[in-house]
C-alpha cells in the first residue's frame, strides 16, 4: 500500500516522541526529535520558504515516514541520540570521528606486570588508568614509564626465578627494560618500580624525579656522564608534561571548553579538558552534514553525540554560543554522572578567554585543513586532467578499476574499487564471486563481473543506486587481453565507456597504458601516473582483503566442499596439489592419490564426483 504523506500527517500525535524520514530506497536519511510531534513534522511539509536549502532538498527525498512516541522530551533526547549514533543518516549533522578513548593498563595480575594503552576496560584484575583524550599523550607517557622505570614491554609469560631466554632483549641493553625474563630480577624489587608507574599515572610525579635525580647523582660521581646527561633529560621532560598540563588561573572543578567553527559544509568542534585544574588534553572533531546550518545548531548536534559516547562527563561544560536545549541537556547529563553538570556560555573574564582559545585552536585546524584539501584536490585534477588529456577524453571523473584472483584456481573473486575526483569513493566499492566461471579463467571471470555489474545498473536505473552511476573511464589491471574482453562486454551491452588496460614491464610494473589499441606512453613520475598507480595499487588491497575475510570467516567454498568423504584438511591439501580444476578433474584415481591425506576409497570417491556416470574402467 502507497504511503500517503498527507493522511500520515493527520494521524500525528500531539506527544512527544522521534520521528524518522526514510527515502524511496528505504534508508533512513534524517532522524528528530520533538516535544509536540504533531506540530513539528507537520512544519517539514508546508510552506518550504522559510527552509533552509538542505531541509528543502531532504524532504524532497522523504518518501514515507515513522514515529516512536515516548513519554518524555527527556526519554526523545536519548532515544534521538542512539538512533543518529545507529543510522549515521545522511541530512543529521555527524561526528566524522567515532573515537574510542584510550586507558593506560598494569597487568597486576602478572608476577612482572607490564604497562601498555588498552582501548576498553575489563574486569581481569589490571589496573586501568583513563581514560585518555589522546592516544599520542598515551604513548609518550608509557615511553617515559619505561624509561624511567624499565618495566618490560615484551609478551611473554615470566615467573620468579624462571630463565626463560639465553640473552636479553635490545631494550635491556638501552636501559629501557630490567630483564626478568633471564631469572635473575627478584619479583618484589620489580613491583617496587611498578608501584613508582602508577603513583606517576595517579599525578604524584615526586618518587619516579627522585629516584631519576639519584641515579643521574649516582652516574655523575662515577663519570658516566653520559647516563647522567639521560637522567637529567628524562627529568626535564617530566617537568615538561606537567608544566604543559597546568591550565592558567583554573580552580579545581573538572570542566570541557568547547567551540565550534564552521565553513561552507565543515565544522571542527575543539575541544579543552581540564581535570583537577591542569588542562590535560585537547581534541578537534570533524562534522559532516553541516551546509546551511546555524552554528548554535552545530554545537548543540556535536554536544549530544559527543557526551552520549565519552567515557567521562565533567562537571561544567563550557561553550561557545547559547543552545536551545540547555537545561534538558543539562538534565540528561546530569542522569548519566550521577550529579550535577551545568552548561555555560561565558561573556566576559577568563571563562571567555578559555573559549576564545578553543575557538582560535578550531579555526587554525579548519584553515589548515581547508588549505591541505585544497592542495590534494590541484593535485589530484591536475592529475586527472593528464589522463584526460592523454587519452583524449572529453570528461574524465569517476574511475572503476577491477581485479580478479583465486584461490589455487579452485575460486574466483573479484574487486571493484571507484575513484572520484581522483578519491576514492569507498562506499562505492564491490566485491564478487563468480557464479559461472569454473577454474581460473581471468578473462572469462571479468567478462561476468562486468556483464552483472552493468545489467545491474541498467536495470536499477530508476532507483538511488551506486551502480546506476557509470564510469567515465574502466581501469583494468591488465594489457590487451583483458582490455579486449571487457570491451566486448561493454559494446554488446550498448554502452560507450572507454576501457584502458595497464601494461607491466619485466618487473611487473606499470610502464604505460594499453587504450585504443596501443600502448601509450606514461610519464612516471608525472601525478597522472601516481594516481594510476594509486587505483592500481588500491584495487590489489581490496581484493586481497576480500580474500582475508573469506579465509578468516570460513566461507571459502568450491565444489570440493561437496564431495562425500573430503573435509577441510583433504580440500586444502587437493587445492596445494592441483593448479586448477581442470588439472584436478583431468587426474585418475592413482594421481588423486598422491595427495598425502586421500587414501583410495577418498580418491575414488573425489574422482566419481568429478565424473558423474563415468566408467573408471574406462580411463
Amino acid at each position: 500500500m502507497e504511503f500517503d504523506i498527507s493522511e500520515e500527517l493527520k494521524k500525528l500525535p500531539a506527544k512527544p516522541g522521534v520521528y524518522i524520514m526514510h527515502n524511496k530506497a528505504d534508508e533512513i536519511i534524517y532522524v528528530g526529535k520533538a516535544v509536540v510531534l504533531k506540530n513539528r513534522v507537520r512544519q517539514y511539509f508546508q510552506s518550504n520558504k522559510n527552509h533552509t536549502a538542505k531541509v528543502r532538498k531532504m524532504v524532497s527525498q522523504i518518501a514515507w515516514f515513522e514515529y516512536i512516541v515516548v513519554d518524555s522530551e527527556m526519554e526523545a533526547l536519548v532515544l534521538e541520540c542512539n538512533l543518529i549514533k545507529e543510522h549515521r543518516p545522511k541530512y543529521n549533522t555527524m561526528l566524522k570521528d567515532d573515537k574510542h578513548y584510550p586507558y593506560i593498563k598494569v597487568t597486576l595480575t602478572e608476577d612482572f606486570p607490564r604497562i601498555f594503552m588498552a582501548r576498553d576496560r575489563k574486569k581481569d584484575g589490571g589496573e586501568y588508568f583513563g581514560p585518555y583524550t589522546s592516544a599520542d599523550s598515551v604513548h609518550q607517557t608509557i615511553d617515559l614509564l619505561r624509561k624511567t622505570c624499565r618495566i618490560r614491554n615484551c609478551n611473554k609469560k615470566i615467573f620468579e626465578g624462571e630463565k626463560i631466554c639465553e640473552r636479553p632483549c635490545l631494550y635491556h641493553s638501552m636501559g629501557q627494560c630490567a630483564a626478568p625474563c633471564m631469572g635473575d630480577v627478584k619479583r618484589e624489587e620489580y613491583r617496587k618500580d611498578v608501584d613508582r608507574c602508577m603513583n606517576f599515572l595517579k599525578g604524584h610525579h615526586e618518587a619516579v624525579t627522585d629516584a631519576l635525580e639519584s641515579r643521574m647523582l649516582m652516574y655523575s660521581e662515577n663519570l658516566e656522564y653520559e647516563r647522567a646527561a639521560e637522567m637529567r633529560d628524562l627529568i626535564g621532560s617530566i617537568k615538561k608534561l606537567e608544566q604543559s598540563q597546568k591550565a592558567d588561573e583554573c580552580d579545581d572543578n573538572d570542566r570541557d571548553i568547547v567551540a565550534v567553527i564552521n565553513k561552507e559544509d565543515t565544522a571542527v568542534a575543539s575541544c579543552f579538558f581540564i581535570r583537577s585544574g591542569k588542562l590535560v588534553g585537547r581534541e578537534h572533531y570533524y562534522l559532516t552534514g553541516v551546509e546551511n546550518e546555524t552554528r548554535e545548531k552545530i554545537l548543540e548536534s556535536f554536544i549530544k553525540q559527543f557526551y552520549s559516547g565519552t567515557p567521562h562527563i565533567p562537571r561544567e561544560i563550557y561553550i561557545s554560543r547559547d543552545i536551545e536545549d540547555t537545561e534538558l541537556i543539562e538534565t540528561w547529563l546530569s542522569e548519566i554522572r550521577g550529579s550535577k553538570v551545568t552548561i555555560y556560555s561565558p561573556k566576559k573574564g577568563e571563562k571567555l578567554r578559555l573559549i576564545e582559545m578553543a575557538e582560535n585552536n578550531a579555526r587554525t585546524v579548519l584553515f589548515n585543513d581547508e588549505k591541505r584539501i585544497k592542495d590534494n584536490e590541484k593535485r589530484t585534477m591536475g592529475a586527472l586532467e593528464e589522463i584526460k588529456n592523454l587519452l583524449n577524453l572529453e570528461n574524465l571523473y569517476r574511475i572503476e578499476s577491477y581485479d580478479i584472483s583465486n584461490t589455487a584456481g579452485f575460486e574466483n573473486v573479484a574487486s571493484m574499487v571507484v575513484f572520484e575526483g581522483g578519491k576514492p569513493k569507498k562506499t562505492d566499492y564491490r566485491r564478487f564471486k563468480t557464479k559461472t566461471i569454473v577454474g581460473a579463467d581471468d578473462y572469462g571471470s571479468m567478462r561476468e563481473v562486468l556483464t552483472r555489474r552493468f545489467e545491474h545498473g541498467l536495470r536499477e536505473k530508476d532507483k538511488e543506486d551506486s551502480f546506476v552511476r557509470f564510469p567515465d573511464l574502466l581501469l583494468i589491471d591488465g594489457g590487451r587481453g583483458q582490455v579486449n574482453s571487457v570491451l566486448e562486454v561493454v559494446r554488446n551491452m550498448g554502452l560507450d565507456i572507454p576501457v584502458c588496460g595497464m601494461v607491466k614491464d619485466d618487473r611487473h610494473r606499470t610502464r604505460g597504458l594499453w587504450f585504443n589499441e596501443e600502448e601509450v606512453p606514461i610519464d612516471t613520475y608525472s601525478e597522472g601516473f601516481k594516481l594510476v598507480t594509486r587505483i592500481q595499487d588500491e584495487t590489489h588491497r581490496f581484493a586481497i582483503e576480500y580474500h582475508k575475510t573469506l579465509r578468516n570467516k570460513a566461507q571459502t567454498r568450491s565444489i570440493l566442499d561437496d564431495i562425500p568423504g573430503v573435509g577441510e584438511k583433504r580440500r586444502i591439501e587437493i587445492m596445494r596439489h592441483f593448479s586448477s580444476l581442470d588439472e584436478l578433474k583431468k587426474a585418475d584415481v592413482e594421481e588423486l592419490m598422491q595427495v598425502p591425506s586421500l587414501n583410495r576409497k577418498a580418491a575414488e570417491s573425489v574422482w566419481e564426483f568429478l565424473h558423474p556416470g563415468e566408467d573408471r574402467g574406462k580411463e
